[in-house]
């Protein structure tokens, strides 16, 4: 039995969009829940190259058709299901690759076109490699960052090794591992992450004081119910604390700890970064200090210096926030914006705005909106196309298969 014509074309529309937007999907979910446009762009590319291919020659309206169908679609489904409008050069981006994918392909399909076909198609793979987030590169100046920690940030099984957040802390920071912060004045550091530390003595406790109302610049990770992995049998002095041991300087500040969420947290912050939290302590904040969303974090004006205060060391086990744990360079892979807010915690910059994959009813009306809207957009397409009497499945020669 023969398929009616205007359905052929109304699937040869459809489907190839659909196949885009579940592709891109599945880069997407690996790449940590990214609402990247860049995530759909080699589906889009290799798609409307395989349609190229498949369609007659003097069809490239329906490439056209077809490659801004599925970015459309891409776009929509990152919109709605982030919240947010996509990046702008990433949106075009995603077009161009599409269209260049498309064109590349027909163009080799003609001996005297064949040499711009692979130009077109070089062009796109360019793009692809160098349009999305590229790897962060260490910066020439780089201030002094003082670590105070009783986690294996600097070391693992093999022996010396950054974990991936101070991997990332290095291209920001001139990254000083101290064992006492009695220290802190001579280090020449001006900002100092103190995260999780061995119990310390009120000598100790009035030093960090004492620096940040100098001025410093304090991120402190203290964590009541502490998560990261560790080999080392329980009772063994080389583990971290299970809990905070600086409760007094946080209340010194102004931050009482208050309710223990146990489980395992995806947030976004109220100027939207996104972070995980697993066994966070939240803090009642009084004085200088002010608690943001959830009562996780706090930011404190501790006399001329800052201190934000983060009731989970966790939050910087690369579990958390990195999707690839061998990528922690590439923004591509992180699964938080974790790397980036935690060097702006600490007076640095990671440049790059992340847009995520907020919750999964936002993903399913972006599905269902861009399953609407692609039925609508192919049969506006048919209504179109189906006037002419060439269709899709036509030989090279525009003989009827």
């Amino acid at each position: 039995m023969r398929v009616p014509r205007r359905l052929t074309i109304f699937l040869v529309l459809l489907l190839p969009v659909l196949a885009v937007l579940m592709a891109g999907m599945a880069r997407a979910w690996r790449s940590g829940g990214q609402a990247d446009p860049w995530s759909w762009a080699l589906p889009a590319a290799l798609m409307v190259a395989l349609m190229a291919q498949l369609l007659a020659r003097d069809l490239w309206r329906w490439l056209v058709w077809i490659a801004v169908g599925a970015a459309g679609a891409a776009l929509i489904f990152c919109m709605i299901a982030a919240g947010r409008l996509p990046d702008p050069l990433a949106a075009v981006g995603l077009l161009i690759v599409a269209l260049l994918g498309g064109f590349g392909s027909r163009a080799l399909r003609t001996p005297g076109t064949r040499l711009i076909g692979v130009g077109l198609l070089a062009l796109a793979g360019l793009l692809l490699w160098r349009g999305p987030a590229q790897p962060i590169a260490p910066m020439a100046q780089r201030p002094a960052l003082a670590v105070i920690t009783a986690l294996p940030l600097f070391w693992d099984k093999a022996g010396l090794a950054d974990a991936p957040i101070v991997t990332l802390l290095r291209t920001r920071f001139t990254v000083q591992p101290l064992d006492d912060p009695r220290a802190l004045p001579k280090s020449g550091a001006r900002a100092l992450l103190l995260a999780q530390p061995r119990a310390m003595t009120p000598d100790q406790l009035v030093a960090i004081d004492t620096w940040v109302r100098a001025g410093g610049t304090a991120l402190v990770l203290a964590d009541p119910l502490l998560r990261w992995p560790s080999d080392l049998p329980a009772g063994d002095r080389r583990r971290a604390p299970s809990a905070s041991l600086i409760d007094p300087l946080l209340r010194h500040w102004g931050a009482v700890p208050d309710a223990l969420v146990e489980v395992e947290t995806r947030q976004f912050l109220d100027d939207g970064w996104l972070v995980t939290l697993s066994g966070a302590q939240s803090f009642k904040a009084g004085g200088a200090c002010a608690a943001g969303r959830g009562g996780a974090i706090v930011r404190c004006r501790v006399g001329q210096g800052r201190a934000v205060l983060v009731g989970d060391a966790d939050l910087i086990d690369d579990r958390l926030w990195l999707a690839d744990p061998v990528r922690p360079l590439d923004p591509r892979a992180w699964a938080a914006d974790t790397p980036a807010l935690v060097a702006q915690w600490l007076g640095g910059s990671i440049t790059g705005e992340r847009r995520w994959l907020r919750d999964g009813r936002d993903v399913v009306l972006g599905l269902r909106w861009v399953l609407i809207l692609g039925i609508v957009w192919a049969m506006v397409g048919m209504a179109l196309f189906g006037r002419t009497g060439q269709r899709a499945g036509h030989s090279d020669d525009g003989n009827k298969p």
